[in-house]
Protein backbone atom coordinates (compact mmCIF):
# COMPACT_ATOMS: atom_id res chain seq x y z
CA UNK A 1 0.00 0.00 0.00
CA UNK A 2 1.06 3.51 -0.96
CA UNK A 3 1.50 5.98 2.01
CA UNK A 4 -1.80 8.44 2.85
CA UNK A 5 -0.71 12.12 2.86
CA UNK A 6 -2.42 14.08 5.76
CA UNK A 7 -1.87 17.43 4.63
CA UNK A 8 -3.07 19.32 7.47
CA UNK A 9 -3.20 22.64 9.00
CA UNK A 10 -2.56 24.84 11.44
CA UNK A 11 -0.42 22.62 13.89
CA UNK A 12 -1.27 21.96 17.07
CA UNK A 13 -5.00 22.38 18.53
CA UNK A 14 -8.25 20.40 17.36
CA UNK A 15 -6.81 19.70 13.79
CA UNK A 16 -3.84 18.62 14.90
CA UNK A 17 -5.38 15.75 17.36
CA UNK A 18 -7.96 14.72 14.38
CA UNK A 19 -5.36 14.44 12.13
CA UNK A 20 -3.15 12.25 14.81
CA UNK A 21 -6.85 10.02 15.39
CA UNK A 22 -6.91 9.28 11.56
CA UNK A 23 -3.19 8.63 11.25
CA UNK A 24 -3.93 6.51 14.60
CA UNK A 25 -6.51 4.35 13.31
CA UNK A 26 -5.28 3.89 9.33
CA UNK A 27 -1.57 2.39 11.01
CA UNK A 28 1.22 4.79 11.30
CA UNK A 29 3.22 3.41 8.68
CA UNK A 30 -0.03 3.90 6.01
CA UNK A 31 0.20 7.51 6.90
CA UNK A 32 2.79 10.37 6.46
CA UNK A 33 1.66 13.58 8.32
CA UNK A 34 2.58 16.67 6.34
CA UNK A 35 1.74 20.33 8.06
CA UNK A 36 1.46 22.85 5.37
CA UNK A 37 2.83 25.47 7.24
CA UNK A 38 6.03 24.44 5.08
CA UNK A 39 4.31 22.19 2.61
CA UNK A 40 4.79 22.84 -1.77
CA UNK A 41 3.77 21.78 -4.52
CA UNK A 42 6.11 19.41 -4.55
CA UNK A 43 4.67 17.60 -1.66
CA UNK A 44 1.71 17.46 -3.02
CA UNK A 45 2.71 15.73 -6.21
CA UNK A 46 4.96 13.03 -4.50
CA UNK A 47 1.12 11.35 -3.09
CA UNK A 48 -1.44 9.20 -4.62
CA UNK A 49 -4.03 9.31 -1.56
CA UNK A 50 -4.18 12.70 0.66
CA UNK A 51 -6.32 13.60 3.21
CA UNK A 52 -6.62 17.50 4.02
CA UNK A 53 -7.63 18.73 7.14
CA UNK A 54 -8.25 22.40 7.86
CA UNK A 55 -10.03 24.48 10.57
CA UNK A 56 -12.42 27.69 10.01
CA UNK A 57 -11.17 30.28 8.03
CA UNK A 58 -13.05 32.70 5.84
CA UNK A 59 -12.82 33.15 1.84
CA UNK A 60 -11.21 36.60 2.59
CA UNK A 61 -8.36 34.93 4.56
CA UNK A 62 -7.66 32.82 1.47
CA UNK A 63 -7.73 35.94 -0.80
CA UNK A 64 -5.61 38.34 0.67
CA UNK A 65 -2.19 38.29 -0.60
CA UNK A 66 -1.19 39.15 2.85
CA UNK A 67 -2.41 36.10 4.35
CA UNK A 68 0.04 34.99 7.12
CA UNK A 69 -2.58 31.42 8.30
CA UNK A 70 -0.64 28.32 7.47
CA UNK A 71 -3.68 27.67 4.92
CA UNK A 72 -3.52 31.40 3.61
CA UNK A 73 -0.15 30.06 2.49
CA UNK A 74 -0.30 26.99 1.46
CA UNK A 75 -3.47 27.85 -1.26
CA UNK A 76 -1.52 29.17 -3.76
CA UNK A 77 0.11 25.56 -3.90
CA UNK A 78 -3.07 23.90 -4.19
CA UNK A 79 -3.36 24.91 -7.95
CA UNK A 80 -0.87 23.97 -9.13
CA UNK A 81 -1.32 19.99 -9.43
CA UNK A 82 -3.90 18.07 -11.50
CA UNK A 83 -5.46 15.90 -9.15
CA UNK A 84 -7.36 13.56 -11.92
CA UNK A 85 -5.50 10.64 -10.57
CA UNK A 86 -5.14 11.01 -7.28
CA UNK A 87 -7.98 9.72 -4.20
CA UNK A 88 -8.73 13.06 -2.06
CA UNK A 89 -10.81 13.68 1.15
CA UNK A 90 -11.47 16.37 3.32
CA UNK A 91 -12.15 16.83 7.17
CA UNK A 92 -12.60 20.51 8.40
CA UNK A 93 -13.38 21.65 11.83
CA UNK A 94 -15.90 24.28 12.46
CA UNK A 95 -18.09 26.05 15.23
CA UNK A 96 -21.75 25.12 14.54
CA UNK A 97 -22.67 28.04 16.77
CA UNK A 98 -21.10 30.82 16.51
CA UNK A 99 -20.49 30.11 12.75
CA UNK A 100 -23.97 28.57 12.04
CA UNK A 101 -24.58 30.44 8.75
CA UNK A 102 -20.65 29.77 7.61
CA UNK A 103 -20.69 26.21 8.96
CA UNK A 104 -17.80 24.37 8.00
CA UNK A 105 -17.59 26.52 4.62
CA UNK A 106 -13.65 26.00 4.40
CA UNK A 107 -14.35 22.47 3.24
CA UNK A 108 -16.58 24.03 0.20
CA UNK A 109 -13.61 25.84 -0.66
CA UNK A 110 -11.01 23.69 -0.51
CA UNK A 111 -13.11 21.06 -1.87
CA UNK A 112 -14.05 23.50 -4.84
CA UNK A 113 -10.32 24.55 -5.70
CA UNK A 114 -9.27 20.79 -5.53
CA UNK A 115 -12.76 20.31 -8.11
CA UNK A 116 -11.12 22.86 -10.19
CA UNK A 117 -7.90 20.67 -10.40
CA UNK A 118 -9.61 17.92 -11.45
CA UNK A 119 -10.19 16.01 -8.19
CA UNK A 120 -12.99 13.68 -7.42
CA UNK A 121 -13.35 13.71 -3.85
CA UNK A 122 -14.50 10.62 -1.44
CA UNK A 123 -16.16 11.04 1.81
CA UNK A 124 -19.47 13.28 1.27
CA UNK A 125 -21.42 12.91 4.17
CA UNK A 126 -25.35 13.60 4.78
CA UNK A 127 -26.27 16.62 6.85
CA UNK A 128 -28.76 14.85 9.06
CA UNK A 129 -26.89 15.00 12.62
CA UNK A 130 -25.79 18.65 12.12
CA UNK A 131 -27.22 21.76 13.34
CA UNK A 132 -26.34 24.66 11.29
CA UNK A 133 -27.91 27.32 8.87
CA UNK A 134 -25.69 27.28 6.03
CA UNK A 135 -22.64 25.82 4.30
CA UNK A 136 -20.81 26.15 0.95
CA UNK A 137 -19.31 22.62 2.27
CA UNK A 138 -22.78 21.14 0.64
CA UNK A 139 -22.42 20.05 -2.84
CA UNK A 140 -25.89 18.03 -3.80
CA UNK A 141 -26.90 17.95 -0.67
CA UNK A 142 -24.22 16.69 1.01
CA UNK A 143 -20.90 17.87 2.65
CA UNK A 144 -17.86 17.23 0.38
CA UNK A 145 -15.93 16.15 3.17
CA UNK A 146 -16.21 15.30 7.50
CA UNK A 147 -17.50 18.16 9.22
CA UNK A 148 -16.05 17.83 12.99
CA UNK A 149 -17.23 20.77 15.78
CA UNK A 150 -14.72 20.04 18.57
CA UNK A 151 -16.09 23.50 19.95
CA UNK A 152 -19.29 22.29 20.68
CA UNK A 153 -19.39 18.69 20.04
CA UNK A 154 -16.43 16.67 20.80
CA UNK A 155 -18.43 14.13 21.89
CA UNK A 156 -19.33 13.03 18.47
CA UNK A 157 -15.78 13.53 17.11
CA UNK A 158 -14.60 10.25 17.56
CA UNK A 159 -18.02 8.12 16.35
CA UNK A 160 -18.04 10.53 13.04
CA UNK A 161 -14.46 10.37 12.36
CA UNK A 162 -14.79 6.13 12.65
CA UNK A 163 -18.09 6.05 10.38
CA UNK A 164 -16.28 8.51 7.72
CA UNK A 165 -12.92 6.47 7.85
CA UNK A 166 -14.81 3.25 7.21
CA UNK A 167 -17.12 4.94 4.46
CA UNK A 168 -13.65 5.65 2.36
CA UNK A 169 -11.66 2.76 3.45
CA UNK A 170 -11.94 0.78 0.09
CA UNK A 171 -11.37 4.32 -1.88
CA UNK A 172 -8.00 4.53 -0.30
CA UNK A 173 -6.75 1.21 0.09
CA UNK A 174 -6.70 0.70 4.04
Amino acid sequence: MSKIAIFYGPLGGAVNRVADKIKEIIGENNVEMVAVKDASVSDLEKFDKIIFGLSTVGKDTWDSTYSNNDWGKFMPEIAKTDYSKKTVAIFGLGDHVTYAHGFVDHIGLLGKKLMEHGATLTGQVATDGYEFEESDAIVDGKFIGLPLDEDFEPELTDERVAAWLEAIKTDFGF
